[in-house]
């Protein structure tokens, strides 16, 4: 209750008030107080009204209302029915500068009959207050229990609350609203909600989600009470990051079953193809005729010193990955592997005229685009393996199209997404056998006679030999790619013959290109070798 609505009581215009300060007239009354006791600092708390016969006001106006000023009470209604004329001059705008709301009454009225109307409304209202509270709790937290989405957590807050409510994400689209919406409530929301300055929109918004991991937001549309729908909001809030922990919980037990399910096929715990392919089923794969291995690989993923928050990205790289499937209409089991992976048997949705390819790689696209709109990351690639006509063979082929993935990955950029076998040719052999000792001695027996000559004189022979393999012996197309002459080019390459054999062998060339594959391939694993 306001202190306008005081003076609007019947109970107050029969003694013909005279208003002489509206200052904080919109303020909440919390109670009301009679008393012609001059000093009151002792009996009130804040928040009152002040009745008084008014001879305190009379004999000494300006210490009176300073005292009751600091005592927090919002203003006096005094009654000078019988000395209307000796009221103090200019009290009211002294009362107005303390921020005071002054009444002054002209006639004679029965304060109880003020004080037992107002106590009573706000007791109602208190009760009122409390009784909504109650409900509000109620409401949110059966939804919450009930496993509500977030469309019926806002359609709850709007009929509550009597207004719009839109829920908002942290791009400004507006992904759930409810209420009595006027026509253009949405339109041109995502411009209107990203202006700074929202003084001109009559909206109240409260956050979704904890400091630190905000989500979304809540705004309601032209609302009542700010506490009341500050309260409804905030609960709403709280059932919506209630529901998205629950999804996420469930999410995740979903992807550790396929994990698991994947480990226990290559570790041959299951060998039956009819319990693999139920487990599978019972985890929303969709049973087709062929599957397809493949492994998604972001080859730009920062190193990350914390573990944590490693394991935190790679798992949104994952709900991007399993929202993308699913979003294209298909199914698959997927696994983490490694930091920046993605493992997965793949159920292809193939519509007839289409090829797997093609369904593959539209896949890949959309993928891609997720993850760059989302992470901001790119370079990323997928490894595919040839199909299999089983789930277990499917999941047994998942090694074959992570080595895929990794050497794509490892290859200059050529707008390719999906890689095969056929694609990577000499490097997928290449990196397979990085590791091999036998692989590390060739090339190092073929080329460390260069490195040292380099490492000796500041020479770049290795950089133009690379070049030179990789334009198949082109020396005029070497010359352009050096921005050097064609006699200097020759004059480089007889310097490297000198050392590393003749150039213009076939076998030796491919001997040469063979290990600066590997030596490439173990510098990218394990930093520069020359």
């Amino acid at each position: 209750m306001a202190v306008t609505e005081v003076i609007a009581l019947p109970e107050v215009t029969r003694g013909e008030p005279v208003v002489l300060s509206d200052a904080g007239a919109d303020r909440e009354v919390r109670w009301v107080h009679i008393s012609d006791v001059a000093d009151m600092s002792n009996l009130l708390e804040g928040g009152e009204i002040v009745l008084t016969t008014g001879d305190a006001l009379r004999a000494d106006p300006r210490p009176y209302l300073t005292a009751l000023a600091s005592t927090g009470a919002l203003g006096v209604i005094a009654e000078f029915h019988r000395d209307w004329h000796v009221v103090p001059p200019r009290i009211g705008e002294f009362a107005a500068s303390l921020g005071l709301t002054l009444v002054i009454l002209r006639r004679e009225v029965r304060f109880v009959d003020i004080t037992e109307r107002v106590h009573r409304t706000l007791v109602a209202e208190q009760y009122e207050a409390i009784d909504f509270a109650r409900r509000t709790h109620e409401v949110f937290t059966e939804l919450t229990l009930g496993h509500a989405d977030a469309a019926d957590i806002t359609d709850a807050a709007a009929e509550l609350l009597g207004t719009a409510v839109v829920l908002e994400n942290l791009g400004h689209q507006a992904v759930a609203s409810s209420g009595a919406l006027a026509s253009n409530v949405l339109r041109d929301w995502e411009r209107r909600s990203r202006q700074e300055d929202m003084r001109g929109e009559a909206w109240l918004p409260v956050w979704v989600g904890r400091e630190g991991d905000r989500w979304a937001r809540l705004i309601a549309v032209q609302p009542g009470d700010r506490d009341r729908t500050v309260m409804v909001l905030e609960r709403a809030a709280q059932a919506l990051e209630m529901a998205r922990m629950a999804e996420r919980d469930q999410l995740d037990l979903e992807r550790q079953a396929q994990a698991g399910l994947i480990d226990d096929v290559l570790r041959e715990r299951i060998r039956d193809e009819k319990e693999v392919l139920a487990r599978a089923v019972a985890l929303g794969f969709v049973p087709a005729a062929e599957y397809v291995p493949a492994a998604l690989r972001v080859a730009d993923w920062p190193l990350e010193p914390d573990p944590v928050a490693a394991q935190r990205r790679t798992a949104q790289l994952l709900d991007i990955v399993v929202s993308g499937v699913r979003a294209a209409g298909h199914t698959g089991l997927f696994s983490v592997r490694d930091f920046g992976e993605v493992r997965m048997v793949l159920s292809l949705n193939i519509n007839r005229g289409r090829s797997r390819r093609q369904v593959v790689d539209d896949l890949a696209r959309a993928l891609v685009r997720d993850i760059g709109r989302i992470t901001g990351l790119g370079n990323v690639v997928v490894g595919s393996a040839a199909s299999r006509g089983g789930v277990s063979p499917a999941i047994g082929a998942l090694a074959e199209a992570r080595e895929v993935a990794q050497v794509a990955a490892s290859m200059p950029a050529s707008g390719r997404i999906v890689f095969e076998v056929s694609d990577i040719r000499i490097r997928g052999l290449v990196s397979l056998l990085r590791n091999d000792p036998r692989a590390i001695r060739f090339a190092e027996s073929e080329l460390r006679d260069l490195i040292l000559h380099d490492i000796q004189t500041g020479t770049d022979h290795v950089d133009v030999l690379r070049a030179y393999l990789r334009l198949a012996g082109n020396k005029s197309a070497l010359a352009a790619h050096l921005h050097l002459s064609r006699p200097a080019v020759y004059s480089r390459l007889a310097r490297i013959e000198a050392i590393v054999g003749d150039l213009s062998d076939g076998e030796s060339m491919t001997s040469l290109h063979v290990a600066l594959l590997i030596l490439d391939a173990q510098s990218r694993a394990t930093g520069p070798i020359t």
